[in-house]
């Protein structure tokens, strides 16, 4: 009731002219529950119908192909390098508003508004509650041999990674990073596969002490009535260079569509998940942080510790995702068969 009573004020600036497109059609990599409350809010007070288009992958291939005959209004992504893949496919058109521009920063915006950030999360180091006694972590050290055999992560080639792997080529150059890579690549405890709940359970399993993991699997995990609660229970959350330069951020964001039929409408939907009330809403049932500044995450995002963010602009790497997919096949990280 909380929610809806302040959904309702919120969205008290829709206008005439958006009330008369009564539809948006949302392309959508979240599954629907995951968004249900901020659409529901959206909808209850604008008159705006939302319709969801929802699937795992191939979003972007299907709104390009359907060209000018699309019915994608705005493509709602879970991670940045969607809406990098979307930009290159020509299916976007620039972001423009006073307001959206106000409240995200630029560093979560594309420079040329093809996309914005929704939501922050962090990609961290996951470890063992009982076999990893410190208490902070660089990635950087994550190459040092006191870890052989310890770590556990998914493909590097994953859009995750390759973005973790991008910022140390912005923060190190090429031929530093190239070096991590194989030092992190001596360090694993198996060969990178799976998603990032399978390293959770790696940790769980003893498999290994240390996984490189997204910060919203704690909760997806905390809040699951399977076994899974136990992974989450086994693990804590180290931030990785948390007294330097910060921890790597990647986003949850939106594209407005090149065709997009109900632009209005869709700009009305825009406006709001980057408001205070919609940015609550969202960040609270995804188990991240809002993008918004000085907005506090959810009493229990905030639980897991002090999260300063890497302020490095996302533009800068998104240049570098080439490079970073690069080092990966060079390294051969993927393909490695540790003892």
């Amino acid at each position: 009731m909380r929610f809806v009573a302040v959904v309702m004020m919120g969205l008290s600036f829709v206008s005439g002219s958006v009330q008369a497109q009564n539809e948006v059609t949302l392309y959508s990599y979240r599954e629907p529950f995951r968004i249900a409350a901020v659409l529901r809010g959206f909808e209850a007070n604008s008159g705006i119908r939302i319709k969801v288009v929802h699937a795992k992958e191939g979003l972007v291939e299907r709104i390009a192909s359907e060209g000018s005959q699309s019915s994608a209004d705005v493509l709602l992504a879970e991670e940045f390098g969607v809406l990098i893949q979307a930009r290159e496919a020509g299916i976007t058109q620039p972001i423009k508003g006073s307001s959206i521009e106000g409240h995200v920063p630029p560093n979560y915006r594309d420079p040329d508004g093809h996309w914005i950030g929704l939501t922050n999360h962090a990609r961290v180091v996951f470890a063992s509650k009982t076999r990893v006694p410190q208490e902070t972590v660089t990635y950087e050290e994550l190459a040092d041999p006191k870890w052989r055999g310890k770590i556990c992560i998914r493909p590097a080639a994953h859009t995750y990674n390759l973005s973790l792997i991008a910022s140390m080529i912005a923060h190190h150059g090429r031929s530093e990073a190239k070096r991590w890579l194989i030092g992190l690549k001596d360090n694993l405890a198996r060969r990178p596969h799976g998603n990032d709940r399978a390293q959770l359970k790696a940790i769980y399993d003893g498999i290994c002490d240390l996984a490189v993991v997204n910060t919203y699997y704690m909760g997806e995990t905390t809040w699951s009535f399977t076994e899974q609660k136990q992974w989450a229970e086994a693990t804590k959350i180290l931030f990785p260079n948390a007294e330097g330069r910060g921890s790597h951020v990647s986003i949850s964001g939106v594209a407005l569509m090149k065709h997009a039929p109900n632009k209005v409408a869709a700009m009305a939907l825009i406006e709001f998940l980057t408001s205070e009330v919609g940015q609550r809403i969202y960040s609270t049932m995804l188990y991240a942080y809002p993008v918004v500044p000085n907005l506090p995450a959810s009493d229990f995002v905030r639980g897991w510790g002090t999260f300063v963010a890497d302020a490095l602009p996302l533009a800068e790497i998104a240049l570098l995702r080439k490079d970073a997919a690069a080092l990966v096949e060079e390294v051969g990280i993927d393909r490695a068969s540790p003892n």
